[in-house]
């Protein structure tokens, strides 16, 4: 199944797969980026995910941002 073929709300799910439960790993605010290092999913709140995202991009094999809910209305 490729994005074009999803419903709009599919793909909402899709993009918002992080949920209030998940933790920045750093600090504990609540998780927007999820980056997969080494086999093992990394949380990040906004601040700390853009703070370590350089390197991060470096070595991670996936990168999930969802701070674009920060400014939702």
């Amino acid at each position: 199944m490729t994005m074009a073929t999803l419903s709009p709300a599919e793909i909402d799910v899709i993009e918002s797969r992080l949920t209030a439960a998940d933790r920045c790993d750093s600090c504990g605010a609540q998780a927007y980026i999820a980056a997969e290092v080494n086999g093992s999913e990394l949380l990040f709140c906004a601040h700390h995910g853009r703070r370590y995202e350089e390197k991060l991009r470096e070595v991670a094999t996936s990168w999930h941002d969802e701070t674009h809910r920060l400014s939702a209305e």
